[in-house]
């Protein structure tokens, strides 16, 4: 293998990673509902508050540090100075070792402190299970660091989506076992979040043996350990500044999704709720993550594959060609996420019977869904500012939307519940999205997205909502179940999707949102067009 030396190899490696980050993120958001019908809406709960701190792992060892690594491994072999990229990663393997090590004992140690301090004690031991991948991260950081370094992506996303299938798999024959046997819920979580560690054991294991067929022979062994010390500064430098950032501009739903853990329980009980009242209303709550990230992963995966063409243009020195891809990314970004908000607002009532054996929460859960659109822009606007090497300014603004839904929530969940909450969630992520729009507006120098279009798109998704609205009315009156029908609902979701589907996308097209040329680039675009034009 080589350093990557075109931007058609670039391209290509990039596709691979978004490939599999996608495949990821569909796993991630899935899982979650077979997951809550094996354990309820309490056990939901009980995993949802210890699913942020692994979250923080994963974007560590999958986003962060390698992209940081293989940056810096790159850039050492292409200037001939193949020593230096070895000590490179030797010098990344000990500094994450070292944070690794911090953070497994702080949350091994801590957990009864940490359970405490978000209100509920039988947390302690999930708190100690979720310290193990800390322990884990800094192998996947750096092997996949390393493999992103020579050019080669299959490694990092084969490790990607093993790792995730095997925790997905542990987490649902674990939790349905456990159940069965008559275990209570905490036990229950526990087994589930021990598919972090089987998933994080297989991913190493993959790295290693795809490392020693093919590489062979151990790097770490040809230098001295003083040459460590005399390099040490520059990596570390390097680590701290640019992977916690790019690793923080990738949390942005895991960040919301902490506060939440922190300080949504204790504050529900000072509501008057009862624990089990205040636990059952968190887990419905939590209902709403995994449509959110399949929303989000359905809006952003459309307009992220062209961010490596922006990358590449910006590299070439070619900036007049920038800005056309960053309008399309954007109008991808913001054509998918409305049709999905939006949609998903209008038929919040079927979906979650559907998905979650009944209705309850659907008004908290419809206001959520409508954050599918603030975060399809968000995300496509962090990746469109690091791949124009802007990466600091993006992770400051996302921990100033974490410490202001920390406070809204303190704020607004003892006046008015979990809807407090997802206000709170609302209006953090509407902050972030104006910062980051005016950032970028900076940056290239002039408006990006048109008010006609943005209006246009509004518009389509205005009538696709009263469309879905009266469709909904005229289906509840057709097989008018008084008590939730699950059936009904699978029919009324389905049908509903199709219909509201055909619906925003005729509007769009009508009123020629997107150019036939632009439409083209979109991934089915060209069956879209076809389709529409007869």
């Amino acid at each position: 293998m080589k350093p990557v030396a075109d931007s058609k190899e670039l391209m290509k490696g990039a596709m691979i990673l978004t490939l599999a980050a996608l495949v990821t993120k569909i796993l991630s958001a899935v899982y979650r509902v077979p997951f809550q019908n094996i354990v309820g809406d309490i056990g939901f709960y009980i995993y949802q508050q210890i699913y942020p701190f692994f979250g923080i792992v994963m974007v560590l060892s999958t986003y962060g540090f390698p992209v940081v690594i293989s940056k810096l491994y790159t850039e050492q072999q292409a200037a001939g100075n193949t020593g230096r990229a070895e000590r490179l990663l030797a010098i990344s393997f000990v500094f994450l070792g070292m944070v690794g090590v911090l953070l497994f004992l702080f949350f091994y140690f801590g957990s009864g402190w940490i359970a405490e301090k978000i209100g509920d004690p039988e947390l302690k031991p999930l708190f100690k299970v979720v310290s193990v991948p800390f322990l884990i991260f800094p192998f996947t950081s750096v092997f996949r660091g390393y493999f992103q370094g020579k050019g080669n992506m299959v490694p990092t996303a084969i490790s990607q989506v093993s790792e995730q299938f095997i925790r997905v798999a542990t987490i649902l024959i674990l939790s349905a076992l456990l159940v069965e046997q008559g275990f209570s819920l905490y036990i229950t979580g526990a087994g589930a979040v021990f598919g972090s560690i089987t998933g994080g054991v297989i991913s190493v294991s993959i790295l290693v043996f795809l490392y020693l067929k093919n590489e062979g022979g151990n790097p770490f062994t040809r230098f001295h350990i003083r040459d460590l010390f005399q390099e040490a500064a520059w990596v570390v430098k390097a680590l701290i500044i640019q992977g916690f950032a790019i690793s923080i501009s990738g949390m942005l739903l895991i960040l919301l999704q902490l506060a939440d853990s922190l300080n949504m329980y204790s504050s529900l009980l000072a509501t008057g709720l009862t624990a089990e009242e205040a636990k059952s209303a968190k887990g419905i709550f939590d209902r709403g993550q995994p449509l959110i990230q399949l929303g989000t992963v359905v809006a952003t995966s459309m307009s992220l594959s062209l961010v490596p063409a922006i990358s590449g243009e910006k590299s070439s020195n070619r900036r007049e060609k920038v800005l056309p891809r960053v309008r399309l990314a954007l109008q991808t970004s913001l054509i998918f996420g409305a049709a999905a908000a939006v949609g998903l607002y209008s038929i919040i009532v079927p979906v979650n019977i559907m998905l979650f054996q009944n209705a309850d929460g659907s008004n908290v859960l419809g206001v959520l869904s409508l954050m599918i659109l603030f975060g399809s822009v968000i995300l496509t606007i962090m990746s469109i500012l690091q791949g124009l090497d802007k990466s600091i300014f993006p992770a400051g603004v996302i921990l100033a939307g974490f410490g202001l839904k920390y406070i809204l929530n303190l704020m607004l969940i003892p006046t008015a519940g979990t809807m407090g909450a997802a206000i709170a969630t609302l209006a953090a992520m509407v902050a972030v999205m104006f910062i980051l729009i005016n950032k970028l507006r900076r940056e290239l120098g002039q408006p990006f997205l048109s008010l006609v279009f943005i209006a246009k798109v509004l518009s389509s998704s205005a009538v696709m909502a009263v469309v879905l609205r009266l469709f909904l009315l005229i289906t509840d009156f057709g097989y008018g179940y008084i008590e939730p029908d699950r059936l009904g609902a699978v029919f009324q979701a389905l049908s509903s999707i199709a219909v509201g589907a055909l619906v925003y996308f005729f509007i769009l097209i009508k009123t020629r949102a997107l150019t036939e040329d632009e439409l083209v680039t979109l991934p089915f675009g060209s069956r879209i067009v076809q389709f529409f034009s007869k």
